[in-house]
């Protein structure tokens, strides 16, 4: 294959994945990393890919990079579904207990299923049925889960950020703190070997903080387009983490630092 060739090819694969390790373009194509990282030099210079530390990311890809949650939704769905059933299985049904699901599009899909399932639940008449405690500060994800039979929906108020439709503020963070849910369902923009999980804005890094504080079982649905990725504001390290869903095998970086972290994979 020759090189011009070759780049186009990466070039093609950044544009689909966000981002590409020099690890797995050389295993790929079969050539050296040398040979790598001088194809990802080309590129950046030509101004299609930006190379960051083991790989490149697409050119337009910045820590303060943010889509609206409106483009988010339509990205990646089939793994999107898979990811939020799996994290669905972890919530008993027709029980007592409490949730709190954080703003984002995969959690807003497991939001919707969970509304799903609780408005089919068969109910026993001669007993009261068992709430289940929904916590959320995401405006669509309140929408999917109230009147939903069977949740009692808590929503924490704030200033709400139209691009992501989740509310923020010093009284959201000082709300989720008086809490304590037995799971917490975290979205993330990036989760990293060594940053551990991020996010643009430092409003909704200081919420996503408070929530990790605050429940007693941290759970983080992330598609692989999140993995290996640093955006600009930290708001947890592995170590706060008890599960990751994702939809793909993490790298070898990140699967080591996961494993010493102690958390819990899960691919669906």
């Amino acid at each position: 294959m020759f090189a011009e060739e070759r780049q186009q090819k990466i070039a093609e694969l950044v544009a689909g994945s966000g981002r590409v390790s020099v690890t797995l373009l050389a295993e790929r194509f079969r050539i050296t990393t040398e040979t790598v990282r001088r194809d990802l030099a080309t590129l950046e210079s030509a101004g299609t890919v930006r190379r960051v530390h083991g790989g490149a990311v697409a050119a337009d890809r910045f820590s303060t990079t943010e889509e609206s949650v409106n483009e988010r939704a339509i990205q990646r769905p089939d793994q999107k579904i898979r990811i939020a059933e799996a994290a669905l299985a972890l919530i008993p049904r027709n029980s007592a207990g409490s949730v709190l699901i954080d703003g984002g599009t995969t959690t807003e899909v497991l939001a919707d299923m969970l509304a799903r399932r609780a408005a089919v639940e068969p109910s026993d008449a001669t007993e009261p049925r068992a709430e289940l405690v929904a916590i959320t500060h995401a405006v669509p994800i309140a929408g999917k889960l109230s009147s939903v039979p069977g949740i009692a929906l808590d929503v924490l108020g704030g200033r709400v950020r139209g691009i992501t439709q989740v509310a923020v503020g010093q009284g959201t963070v000082e709300a989720a703190g008086r809490l304590r849910p037995d799971i917490a369902f975290i979205g993330t923009n990036g989760i990293h070997a060594s940053f551990g999980l991020s996010t643009p804005d430092p409003e909704e890094a200081a919420v996503k903080a408070a929530f990790v504080r605050s429940a007693r079982r941290i759970v983080v649905l992330a598609d692989s387009s999140k993995l290996d990725t640093e955006t600009l504001v930290q708001f947890a390290s592995l170590k706060d983490l008890d599960t990751l869903i994702t939809d793909s095998e993490p790298g070898p970086e990140l699967a080591a630092a996961l494993e010493e972290a102690g958390v819990d994979v899960v691919i669906a």
